[in-house]
């Protein structure tokens, strides 16, 4: 187990009251959270998105990506689904950090795609660690998902780590012309189900 579960508390959204669950990771002290909506308790398998930090798309409301779309709408299907879980993955821009994100948007902005940004400044194309998401479900007594994602990648960790995904769900919200690139760039070369 790579954290700990260390306080909790209630989350009024637009979309519903949420409990908030913030979680530490033992090694480094970072720290991540699930928005639980819910009894997830009785309702097996809880339907669930892991949704990775994105300052820009989920607070600052960029149109590059499709980030602040997705997490609108995995919150808007999981209170109407009446359960749920929304874990939020600290690890911005795949994992590179945000002063390093905003270097990959220069590089975008010259003609680099995502994949090719991410590794011009020495990333890989994916730095995301999942299994912590595998510990967060475990954390909170879930062991069967329905999840909300593209990614395979997401999907396989899951699996491996002992979480039984039952169902995988596409989510295709936020298209326009600021991101259509940045998609098909996900799609072609990071295997995303578009």
């Amino acid at each position: 187990m790579q954290l700990r579960r260390v306080a909790q508390a209630n989350l009024p959204t637009p979309w519903g009251d949420f409990t908030i669950v913030g979680f530490e990771e033992i090694k480094t002290g970072h720290d991540h959270v699930a928005l639980v909506y819910g009894d997830i308790a009785s309702h097996q398998p809880v339907l669930a998105r892991i949704h990775s930090e994105c300052l820009t798309g989920d607070a600052l409301f960029s149109l590059r990506c499709d980030c602040g779309f997705q997490l609108e709408a995995a919150l808007q299907k999981i209170a109407e689904n009446g359960s749920g879980v929304l874990l939020y993955h600290r690890q911005e821009g795949r994992n590179i950090g945000l002063l390093n994100k905003i270097r990959a948007y220069a590089l975008q902005d010259k003609g680099a795609d995502t994949v090719e940004a991410n590794e011009m400044l020495g990333f890989a194309p994916d730095q995301r660690d999942f299994t912590l998401c595998a510990d967060m479900f475990e954390l909170l007594g879930v062991h069967e998902v329905k999840l909300l994602t593209n990614n395979p990648e997401k999907v396989h960790v899951l699996t491996d780590a002992g979480i039984n995904i039952v169902e995988r769900i596409p989510g295709i919200v936020g298209k326009n012309p600021n991101n259509e690139h940045y998609l098909e760039t996900k799609a072609k070369k990071m295997g995303h189900i578009l």
